[in-house]
């Protein structure tokens, strides 16, 4: 696996963790209610966790496309 490859991959996956611990706030803050969580605690977590999750998405489906590009080669 080349460097560059092998530090999206890591830097996806930390994203990825911190969008978990940040969706974890959430439920911790209260939940989700019909208009969004109810204390600023499970805001500050659902504005992260869904900054985290998809940005986190992509980096780690670009690291897995490259991984298996450098299998082949």
């Amino acid at each position: 696996m080349r460097n560059d490859t092998r530090s999206i991959l890591r830097v996806g996956t930390g994203i990825f963790i911190a969008g978990v611990i940040f969706a974890i706030l959430v439920k911790i803050g209260g939940g989700l209610g019909q208009h969004g969580p109810p204390s600023n605690l499970g805001w500050f977590g659902l504005i992260f966790a869904l900054g985290c999750l998809p940005a986190s998405g992509f980096l780690l489906l670009l690291g897995f496309a490259k991984w298996f590009e450098d299998r082949r080669r």
